[in-house]
């Protein structure tokens, strides 16, 4: 079994460390670490391909939050049960303790059934807060340009 670190950040400007710091504290390798900075529109980001092509049966994948892996809901969703079921890796999301799929190894249903839930929650709080921010930036947009067209209609 190996240990893996997923990082995201939407952007080039954005800063990782916060992430890394956490991976760090969990003694993962540098190697182990894979890193994407580019937005989430689905999972074919490079650094997120290779790592899933890297994980192997019984392999654990450490992310700071869920939002770090996608903020589609269906996308979340879809990954998560393709790492979980199909290549049989085991996940924690560091922020979210319930999200351990190593905890429910043991066939415990209930365990199984909460994190089902939980993750069902945040995958959809993710994909909300993230239209909430385009949708703010666009109103912002708009609102900026009506100020410009106003100051220039009237000066």
């Amino acid at each position: 079994m190996k240990t893996y670190g997923y990082i995201r950040v939407s952007t080039a400007d954005q800063n990782e460390d916060r992430q890394l710091h956490a991976m760090q504290e969990l003694q993962i390798p540098k190697r182990r670490i894979f890193t994407d900075k580019m937005s989430d529109e689905d999972f074919n980001r490079p650094a997120c391909q290779e790592l899933v092509k890297a994980l192997k049966i019984g392999d654990l994948l450490y992310v700071k939050s869920i939002d770090r892996l996608g903020r589609n809901y269906e996308e979340i969703l879809n990954q998560w049960r393709f790492l979980t079921k199909d290549k049989g890796v085991d996940i924690i999301v560091i922020d979210m303790p319930i999200l351990n799929t190593r905890a429910n190894h043991g066939g415990e249903l209930m365990g199984r059934v909460i994190c089902d839930v939980v993750l069902q929650l945040l995958s959809f709080v993710a994909q909300n807060e993230w239209e909430t921010i385009r949708q703010r930036q666009s109103e912002g947009i708009k609102s900026a340009k009506l100020r410009a067209d106003y100051q220039t209609d009237y000066m």
